[in-house]
């Protein structure tokens, strides 16, 4: 979580663009355009266009196309996935459709149907037209009294090592 103090009045500042939220039981028809990030936990019927991260949780649906700077998928796409940055596929999700994307990372469990086109080239021949370009922010400015905390957006892999078996004959 990154907590900004405003150089005005000393309050906390929202995060650019905010988070909006589908939730569990909630189904949408028609399409979304977000200057921040979308998490989906109910369904979406409709194109999906977010200048941040679009987060589909496992037993979120979309039905339609996803366009934004990265997306992380749990639940299920059907439609093309088209990212500036990544996209995750994690553990049970699936995707039926194509991703265009300069990176991907697909979880084991994780469905794709469709093709993928990746890498540079990839994401700026099919950078969304509808999505502006993202800016970086200036710097902030670290004072006494403001802090910054910041976690990544996703969980840390882990390796997976499998279990030593007993080897056989040696007596031990």
């Amino acid at each position: 979580m990154m907590i900004l103090k405003s150089k005005r009045s000393g309050q906390p500042e929202p995060p650019p663009g905010g988070l909006s939220v589908i939730a569990v039981g909630m189904a949408v028809k028609g399409d979304i355009e977000s200057a921040g990030t979308v998490k989906v936990e109910g369904s979406i019927e409709g194109h999906v266009a977010s200048r941040n991260q679009v987060l589909v949780a496992r037993g979120g649906a979309v039905h339609g196309d996803i366009d934004a700077r990265e997306a992380v998928i749990g639940g299920a796409v059907h439609g093309s996935i088209r990212t500036i940055e990544r996209v995750e596929i994690q553990p049970g999700a699936v995707v039926t459709g194509d991703i265009t994307t300069r990176r991907i990372s697909v979880s084991e469990g994780g469905t794709i149907n469709g093709q993928i086109r990746m890498g540079e080239q990839a994401a700026v021949q099919h950078k969304p037209a509808q999505l502006p370009r993202v800016e970086p922010r200036p710097a902030q400015q670290m004072t006494a009294s403001s802090s910054i905390v910041t976690r990544p957006s996703v969980p840390v892999a882990r390796v997976a090592v499998p279990p030593r078996l007993p080897s056989s004959g040696s007596g031990h």
